[in-house]
């Protein structure tokens, strides 16, 4: 019984200690936090403060991220987006044009150099299997070889103008100095847009003119798995007037071409009905399409002087030696030769 009591005692005790050891505990707590929530609602009130603060200083703010946001505001201008204060979508513009298309675009450019040069290296470009044979024949009349040059010429200049404009600042500023790079672009930009459409005028002329030959058929496809008829690789295929090479690049003229001078001539006339974002758009296609038809021409170029022996004279006098014409478009000579069988030497004539 004595010893029931003393184990009561005990646990009482014990419960007690308990309790007065937490009580303790919270309390010791209750001091150390209570200061903190001083500071917390401190931090909030002053938070709060300041934004009314910042909006009572700056009561502006709030609207002029309403307009960033497409709010119209007012102007005086009574024409397409008249209201329109910022148009946010100007900076995306900047940022592909200055960003993507001249840093993707300028690698471009470089790798297609780059890769004529190392095949012209290697390769010496295609020589003529049996010479020159002293006889030519006609391939280009007057008119073909006019159309020609002038669009070879235009777009020469065009590009050379477009690629200043595009890449002047990183290449042509440390070259000319600020001032004489201003007075270059002022001219360039001057020349390119008055011979812009000169340019689209005159291509619709030749693509008029040559579609008639360019439609692709199973022989072009022949064309291109024998590695371009010699291009790569030795294996001959027989090709009619345009080979496959020249039908496809005949295509991207058209196509490429075409979009490219429509996209230029909306940056031509930009005080027609168009809203800003149009004219951002066309200029990134122009841009872009540029570039790349650029890059492709170097090949066209290099094929038609260098890389080719005897092309060029096609373009130049209008004939071309019998021997490039039976090794390169062996259908166009027999066709030629058959409408000619009157002759002594059929549509030919001796290079003296």
């Amino acid at each position: 019984m004595t010893k029931q009591i003393s184990s009561n005692k005990d646990s009482r005790l014990s419960r007690r200690k308990r309790m007065m050891g937490w009580s303790f505990l919270i309390m010791v707590l209750s001091v150390v936090l209570m200061p903190l929530g001083g500071y917390v609602y401190t931090d909030v009130i002053s938070t709060a403060n300041a934004a009314d603060q910042t909006a009572e200083s700056n009561p502006r703010a709030n609207y002029w991220r309403a307009v960033r946001g497409g709010e119209e505001g007012y102007t005086d201008i009574n024409r397409l987006e008249k209201n329109v204060l910022i148009q946010s979508a100007g900076e995306n513009w900047r940022r592909l044009r200055n960003g993507a298309v001249a840093t993707i675009g300028g690698y471009l450019v470089l790798i297609s150099l780059l890769t004529i040069l190392l095949y012209h290296l290697k390769s010496g470009g295609m020589k003529l299997d049996n010479g020159r044979s002293g006889k030519t024949i006609t391939r280009w009349s007057i008119f073909d070889r006019i159309i020609h040059w002038t669009v070879a010429s235009l777009f020469i200049i065009l590009a050379i103008t477009g690629l200043s404009m595009l890449f002047g600042r990183y290449v042509l500023i440390p070259v000319l100095g600020g001032d004489g790079f201003a007075a270059y672009a002022s001219l360039a930009m001057a020349v390119h847009n008055y011979l812009g459409p000169l340019f689209v005028a005159v291509l619709v002329i030749l693509i008029l003119s040559w579609i008639k030959h360019n439609m692709i058929n199973d022989n072009d496809i022949k064309w291109f798995k024998a590695g371009g008829g010699g291009i790569i690789g030795n294996q001959h295929v027989s090709c009619g007037r345009f080979n496959g090479g020249e039908k496809v690049w005949f295509w991207i003229v058209t196509l490429v071409g075409l979009t490219v001078g429509i996209s230029g001539l909306i940056l031509d006339f930009p005080n027609l009905e168009q809203v800003r974002s149009t004219m951002q758009n066309a200029n990134l296609v122009h841009g872009a399409l540029s570039i790349i038809w650029i890059s492709i021409a170097f090949g066209h170029i290099y094929i038609g002087t260098l890389g080719s022996e005897g092309s060029l004279d096609g373009m130049l006098t209008g004939e071309v030696d019998e021997n490039w014409a039976k090794q390169h478009h062996d259908l166009w000579y027999d066709e030629v030769m058959q409408d000619n069988d009157d002759m002594d030497v059929t549509g030919a004539k001796s290079s003296a």
